[in-house]
């Protein structure tokens, strides 16, 4: 999101309600349409929740596609994607559908659910944030729910700050330095003998090496900048080090209490701070048969600056503002 220090909380404009919805992240803001003209103050009010609680929710809302991307614009620019699968709406170039997903494991010769079971076959290695292998990842996400399943397909995020924060001072002062890689693709289980999904990760790689603690730019907080689909390796140990680090660091971040899990339903809205959270897409949902439409736009990022102020570098395949 655009950088701004305006602190307008939303319980103070009238009308406009904050729910906190768990005890270190989330909540959920009433009483704003966002389909409508909304004035500076509530956008404060919103940038201010998000920043506090990391990811708010709405509900009801009647945001078509140009809506969904005039909304985003008031936090700050919008990704335009040069990629998008045939789901995706033309004439938004923002706008990216993520039914686009059942697409991919029929282009790469697996079926859906093998793809999917080849990319998350350990409990962890789902938490993402979105494209954090770039140099620069998105600063926020706006997920807007189309069609939903009667029952499944929820969302869960994890608060990034209070998982550092809720490390022991030893274990800080030592991950604060620490810098690691991020890799599209790291850790998928390829296929016997040749796999077209492979020689497509090789032929599009995309890496960066990020501090494994980042300090937010506009909060001050420092982040665990760890997830399960994007880290490849801690720099500078080995690999056999990196990966008990790494695991114990993950494991760290998607404790319960640091989480929260949230219901879709038609027209539900989830804006989130990329940069502070990580997310678990549904699993609980490919097998019953029903569909399920989001729509979603990502505003652009900065590229991450550790506590020693010396910012991510790129590796392969991305540059900042260059998407």
């Amino acid at each position: 999101m655009t950088t701004n220090t305006g602190t307008a909380e939303a319980e103070h404009i009238p009308g406009i309600e904050v729910k906190q919805v768990a005890g270190h992240i989330g909540a959920e803001i009433t009483g704003v349409d966002l389909a409508g003209e909304l004035d500076d103050a509530v956008v404060a009010a919103i940038r201010s929740a998000v920043l506090r609680w990391k990811v708010v929710f709405f509900r009801e809302q009647r945001l078509d596609h140009a809506g969904q991307v005039a909304f985003a614009r008031r936090f700050g620019e919008p990704v335009v994607l040069r990629k998008r699968g045939s789901a995706s709406p033309p004439g938004f170039p923002e706008v990216e559908t993520t039914a686009d997903r059942l697409e991919l494991g029929g282009r790469f010769g697996m079926e859906h659910d093998e793809w999917l079971r080849r990319r998350r076959h350990t409990l962890l290695r789902g938490w993402h944030c979105d494209h954090g292998a770039r140099v620069d990842p998105p600063a926020a996400t706006i997920l807007r729910a189309e069609t939903v399943p009667p029952y499944g397909g929820d969302t869960t995020w994890s608060n990034l700050a209070a998982a550092y924060a809720g490390l022991s001072a030893p274990v800080r002062e030592f991950v604060d330095g620490l810098r690691v890689e991020h890799r599209l693709g790291v850790g998928y289980q390829s296929r016997p003998g040749d796999d077209s999904y492979v020689r497509h990760l090789l032929d599009h790689q995309v890496a960066s090496l990020h501090p494994l603690v980042r300090v937010h730019p506009e909060t001050g907080e420092r982040i665990l900048s760890v997830n399960g689909y994007y880290v490849e390796q801690i720099a500078d140990i080995s690999r056999a080090e990196s990966t008990a680090i790494l695991d114990m660091l993950l494991e760290q971040a998607v404790r319960p209490e640091y989480t929260v899990r949230f219901r879709w339903e038609p027209g539900s809205v989830a804006f989130w701070d990329n940069r502070a959270t990580i997310h678990l897409a549904p699993g609980d949902n490919a097998h019953l048969g029903f569909p399920r439409t989001m729509h979603r736009v990502m505003l652009a990022g900065d590229v991450p600056v550790g506590v020693n102020g010396k910012p991510s570098e790129p590796i392969v395949g991305t540059e900042a503002g260059r998407w």
